[in-house]
């Protein structure tokens, strides 16, 4: 682990906005998994059959459900891009710019070719562009979850992000401070070992770090309000979760699901509403909620 501060972490003021002001989808569109990305996502199953319409289904009532809090947009799907429904990965924001990543694989770096997505944050929105593409891999905020309010990235390195990448990324984002360091063994994205809700409250699986002092540190920042995961927790993604304003969090059923009483006590003690959505057709391809929200701030 890096030298990282968790004093002067805390001590940073939560003066910038903790939620997006608007959220962007992409619609599942393959009839397959994408078997590829399969080969470092030890989440996806690709023995499990997969129903496309299901998984439309399900996305169209995830659109439906967050546009209850704030407005959201969804972009047609292509088939040739299976995991285009992830686009958090390739494509994040922050005031006034869109950021593009470097993907691991080719089946996704396809998506970030789709010049209808750029052209609606250049053209329609008028954001500048910053295009991480031809530097290392880093896969956005899949591989760097962000304290927005504070400005601190929470880097997972592996096959997916370099530490390069992540001060490149920490630099795009504009953070005030990047702490990086490595994931454990078969885990392939930070966004599903923990997160940070709100600016205010964190959820970790310490076992989701190579050394599980990195978890303690972050806990720190956020303590006493942090909620620990046990393993079969993380992995029905109960950390793949996201608040999209300030009084609730949302995740998917299996997520929820997976919750103890007591947990879910304390995130309603801190200020979040638990709000979730069937997404388990969805969660067959590796990812659940919060890799299919991408944030317009």
């Amino acid at each position: 682990m890096n030298a990282f501060d968790s004093q002067a972490a805390r001590a940073l003021p939560a003066s910038r906005p903790a939620c997006a002001r608007a959220a962007f989808l992409v619609s599942p569109a393959g009839e397959s998994l994408a078997a590829e990305s399969a080969s470092d996502n030890v989440y996806m199953d690709l023995s499990r059959v997969f129903s496309s319409d299901r998984a439309r289904a399900q996305h169209q009532g995830l659109q439906r459900a967050l546009s209850t809090e704030l407005p959201v947009i969804s972009f047609a799907g292509d088939p040739a891009a299976p995991d285009g429904m992830f686009p958090n990965n390739v494509f994040g924001t922050r005031a006034g710019t869109l950021i593009i990543g470097q993907m691991r694989h080719r089946v996704r770096q396809l998506e970030a070719e789709r010049s209808d997505i750029r052209g609606f944050f250049t053209d329609v929105l008028g954001y500048a562009t910053v295009d991480l593409r031809g530097g290392e891999v880093g896969e956005l905020t899949g591989s760097l979850v962000i304290d927005r309010a504070r400005g601190i990235g929470y880097a997972g390195l592996g096959e997916r992000c370099t530490s390069a990448a992540a001060q490149a990324m920490a630099q795009a984002f504009d953070l005030r401070m990047l702490q990086q360091a490595a994931l454990a063994p078969g885990e392939y994205h930070t966004n599903v070992v923990m997160a940070v809700l709100a600016g205010r409250v964190a959820v970790l699986c310490a076992d989701g770090w190579a050394d599980p002092k990195v978890a303690d540190a972050i806990a720190a920042v956020y303590a006493p309000q942090v909620l620990w995961l046990e393993p079969e927790q993380k992995a029905a993604f109960a950390a793949n979760c996201i608040s999209l304003r300030d009084d609730s969090v949302w995740m998917s059923a299996t997520a929820a699901d997976v919750l103890s009483p007591t947990q879910r006590t304390q995130l309603q003690t801190g200020g979040l509403r638990i709000r979730s959505v069937e997404l388990d057709e969805i969660e067959k391809a590796g990812g659940s909620l919060r890799c299919c929200v991408g944030e317009i701030f």
